[in-house]
């Protein structure tokens, strides 16, 4: 019996960190054009275009939050950025990103626990695609925050409606003493794609710095 295709609404549906295990599981070798490619997926150009636009020579190494694939790595490295370490839950989708050989490292970790970094031993953090449904929530900033050198630079994705949900709003105000003012960018997910379920996915870029 054929194995059943994974679809775009899959993704926007999972509710927990074991959905998203088992789901890239599956998916990580077709990823890149199940998801990415045939869905006009330009969340990782547009992230990583403003994290070259704002970073200073100083913001490195680069951690990539939820790597999966390594969409973002390969863009970043393309962009002149060389030392990136990438994190995902998934080891399958790491094995992909490793294939892509732009990361310097690559750590299987759940973000939402304790990251297996040292304190402000990365000099800025990006992320595209994780802060969202069934993926990672808030509290994880303040984890990215003991890990990056003070003066680091943030450039994530934050689902618009997740956003105002799940209370990164209120993680902003909370943490305004340890980070510069965060800069906000909105943009669709999904580029000029006509669908309506994709013309809905609205992307807040959150650009910031730890003081």
């Amino acid at each position: 019996m054929e194995e059943k295709k994974i679809k775009l609404n899959d993704a926007y549906s999972l509710k927990t960190p074991e959905d998203s295990i088992k789901l890239y599981k599956k998916w990580a070798q077709t990823y890149d054009k199940d998801f990415a490619l045939d869905n006009n997926y330009v969340s990782p150009k547009k992230i990583s275009n403003y994290f070259d636009e704002y970073a200073k020579d100083s913001d490195t190494p680069i951690l990539d939050v939820g790597a999966g694939t390594g969409l973002v790595g390969e863009l970043l490295y393309d962009l002149g950025h060389k030392e990136i370490i990438g994190i995902d839950i998934s080891p399958e989708m790491l094995n992909q990103a490793e294939i892509k050989g732009c990361y310097s490292s690559l750590i299987e970790a759940d973000i939402t626990k304790k990251i297996p970094l040292d304190n402000d031993s990365v000099g800025g953090i990006i992320s595209a695609g994780t802060f969202t449904h069934g993926h990672v929530g808030p509290d994880t900033i303040d984890e990215l925050i003991r890990i990056i050198k003070p003066g680091g630079l943030f450039v994530l994705s934050i689902n618009s409606k997740f956003f105002k949900k799940s209370g990164f709003q209120e993680k902003f105000d909370k943490i305004k003493n340890k980070i510069s003012s965060p800069i906000f960018k909105q943009f669709n997910a999904h580029g000029e794609k006509k669908e309506n379920e994709l013309k809905e996915v609205k992307i807040f870029a959150s650009i910031f710095r730890k003081i």
